[in-house]
């Protein structure tokens, strides 16, 4: 799908790999719903790119609802959904303070995973409806998982199964969706230039950019952009998930 025309919805696109991604695709000619929870970071995004912020709550129904209704009065009915919302934690299955907090667990899968579902199938719904376009497409959906799905650390028990369950969900929705001409792919990055990142010293980032074996530093969130508007442009790409993390296999700590 050709983007210029557009419209596409970025959640998460406030900051790190949401923002590249927006900035991208408004390069491309698209008009962007930045989506997120924090207003602020949304509408510096949006207003650099003539595109509007949206705030919302990916893990509710209700906030998703009307995220997408607020989208497609302003904009018209988005044809793009990437989905870059989503938070980490690093706590181990037994700590020194006991057990995993249960609501810990739960809150991470319900913005990585239930979140990421939430929006795909609301997107879908309304995008089910629009008149098919070259090939009989009418939309496209990409999705941010982690090389974490593969090889958690420890302390990555929450994040990793978030993650999991976004390549376990890829195929099924993308089998889904094909009916409608909406395809589905996943992106897993590995150790990105993302606000988490940025807050660590200098010298603890190029120490984990070392850890990839080529090229040896940090990903670009521009990088993790072209992969999505790649996937956006080529037809043939659906079902699958990318990783896109220089080789890097993550050690158990």
């Amino acid at each position: 799908m050709n983007p210029k025309g557009q419209v596409a919805m970025v959640t998460g696109g406030g900051s790190g790999l949401g923002e590249a991604t927006a900035r991208a695709l408004a390069e491309r000619g698209a008009t962007i719903a930045v989506v997120d929870v924090g207003m602020k970071n949304a509408e510096r995004v949006a207003g650099d790119i003539g595109g509007i912020a949206v705030k919302c709550d990916v893990s509710s129904a209700e906030a998703g609802e009307a995220a997408l209704a607020e989208i497609a009065e302003r904009l018209g009915a988005p044809r793009i959904l990437v989905n870059c919302a989503g938070i980490a934690i690093a706590m181990k299955t037994v700590g020194k303070d006991g057990p995993h907090p249960l609501d810990h667990y739960r809150k991470v899968i319900e913005v990585n995973l239930i979140g990421t579902f939430n929006m795909i199938r609301l997107f879908a719904a309304r995008c089910q409806e629009l008149e098919p376009l070259e090939g009989g497409e009418r939309g496209v959906i990409v999705n941010t998982a982690s090389v974490a799905a593969f090889d958690g650390q420890i302390g990555q028990v929450a994040y990793s199964s978030s993650k999991g369950g976004v390549v376990g969900m890829t195929l099924p929705v993308a089998r889904d969706l094909s009916r409608a001409g909406i395809r589905v792919c996943t992106i897993a990055p590995g150790i990105f230039k993302t606000p988490m990142m940025a807050g660590l010293p200098e010298d603890a980032q190029e120490s984990l950019g070392k850890q990839v074996p080529f090229p040896p530093r940090l990903g670009e969130p521009a990088e993790y952009a072209a992969l999505a508007c790649h996937i956006v442009d080529n037809q043939m790409l659906n079902g699958e998930t990318i990783r896109l993390d220089g080789a890097i296999r993550m050690a158990p700590r």
